[in-house]
């Protein structure tokens, strides 16, 4: 199985050939060069790897070749090799962008655990190229309703057959899934595009109101009104009128809609003369209207000419990486920030998440992601779990997979700063990671260095 791409720069021949050949039995595929520029020739936006490259080489030297690559690859991930290094040097080259830089003679096995997770950071960066490039090419109904899961193909196909029928319809699916926006779609793919959209939440408005919210009123209907008053039946004459969450309304009412709908008429309160009107209506609902004992059956028939089902969230997890690319960099965008790159691990946590609020828990996810840089996708989803005070540190079974993650890296990170007395290089080769990866880290879990070079007494 490949595990990714190695440009492999080296002027030395045994050197290239033998760690070509260790790079192939682990799985990865291999381009050799001799020479920093011919290297460069096999650069371009899509190349899937990662660079290894000597340092001490004639033409152009590694450090060279690094910024070279780079102005072609910016988010390239250069691993540098020499036998002639030192600390200023591997500290100027990670300052200028390397990923790791390794010593000769090093340790075949830590050069290719290196590679294996530049490998899978290059392969985030294409992936969620992959996803802005998808995101920017929609147009039409791909444009509004997002995602690539069979589920939801069907789904824009149903919406654009049933937007031209002219059908009253039916709309079922769990809370925060995303019925208005289809609704939306259903109208704006529709002969009725150019008439008003309105929509009108049946449960959150008190019931002794929601008839003249529909219906309208004369002036001295009732008390209070003062002025005459165009229901939402009217503004939607000749366009789409959606109302959500119709399981929650009275009964009373429910009588009055279905006289309207088969009459084409409504009545406004304190008049006794009918108005004509022409509309579709939308319906949208999270119980099965069919058995739901509070709803008239005579209105169900009425209204159940199609139906459209939305799945949850949890069912299509393919789509997730799609949308919540598509709200964090909608919410950056509209404040002014460059959204961060979303990780492997982000990515994971999100799909593994049950989603109870569905799309609309996805959504408030992804916009809190894009305006704090600093919170991981996990701490987000479980913020009861959020890492605890050094000296309260908690591992605990009944946490989420991630969280008790999150927990161990904290912990392993503290001990080892402790033990070392802040020293980050004794750090770095205690626990084998590269100094990027190290402060990475101690920025997501806030680990402030001085706290431990402060309790060594220095």
């Amino acid at each position: 199985m490949n595990r990714g791409q190695v440009l492999l720069v080296d002027d030395d021949p045994v050197i290239r050939q033998s760690t070509t050949l260790w790079l192939q039995m682990a799985g990865f595929g291999v381009i050799a060069c001799d020479r920093a520029r011919e290297a460069l020739t096999h650069l371009n936006e899509q190349f899937p790897g990662v660079v290894v490259s000597d340092v001490r080489m004639p033409e152009m030297d590694g450090l060279q070749f690094m910024q070279e690559a780079r102005s072609i690859i910016p988010e390239l991930p250069v691993i540098l090799i020499t036998g002639h290094g030192d600390v200023d040097m591997a500290i100027s080259a990670m300052r200028d962008g390397a990923y790791d830089f390794i010593e000769k003679p090093f340790v075949p096995e830590r050069l290719v655990e290196t590679i294996n997770r530049a490998c899978e950071k290059r392969l985030l960066v294409l992936e969620n190229l992959r996803l802005q490039q998808d995101l920017a090419s929609r147009s039409g109904i791909d444009a509004k309703i997002i995602g690539i899961s069979p589920a939801i193909q069907k789904l824009r196909r149903d919406i654009l057959k049933y937007a031209a029928l002219n059908t009253n319809v039916i709309i079922y699916g769990e809370t925060g899934s995303g019925k208005e926006l289809v609704a939306q779609c259903l109208h704006e793919f529709s002969p009725r595009s150019e008439r008003n959209f309105v929509p009108i939440n049946c449960g959150a408005i008190p019931e002794n109101l929601i008839e003249t919210e529909l219906f309208g009123h004369e002036a001295g209907a009732f008390t209070g009104a003062a002025k005459k008053r165009t229901g939402k039946f009217q503004h939607a004459d000749g366009g789409t009128l959606l109302l959500d969450e119709i399981e929650s309304m009275p009964a009373s009412l429910q009588v009055k809609i279905l006289r309207s709908l088969q009459e084409g008429v409504i009545e406004p309160l304190g008049s006794n003369k009918q108005v004509p009107v022409d509309l579709r209506i939308v319906a949208a609902s999270k119980a099965d209207l069919s058995v739901e004992e509070n709803f008239r059956q005579d209105l169900y028939y009425r209204l159940n000419v199609s139906c459209l089902y939305l799945s949850p969230l949890r069912e299509r997890i393919e789509d997730i990486p799609l949308l919540f690319e598509y709200y964090a960099r909608q919410a950056a965008t509209q404040h002014g920030r460059d959204l961060r790159r979303i990780t492997r691990q982000d990515l994971t946590n999100l799909q593994q998440y049950a989603w109870p609020g569905n799309v609309r828990e996805l959504k408030n996810i992804a916009v809190r992601y894009a305006l704090d840089d600093m919170l991981p996708v996990a701490d987000l989803i479980y913020p009861e779990t959020a890492i605890e005070p050094l000296n309260n540190q908690r591992l605990e079974s009944a946490l989420p997979l991630a969280a008790q993650v999150a927990n161990f890296e904290y912990k392993v990170i503290c001990d080892a700063l402790q033990q070392h007395k802040g020293n980050i290089k004794a750090v770095m080769e205690m626990l084998d990671l590269p100094r990027r990866t190290l402060n990475q880290k101690m920025v997501k879990y806030q680990i402030d260095r001085s706290q431990f070079i402060d309790s060594a007494g220095e």
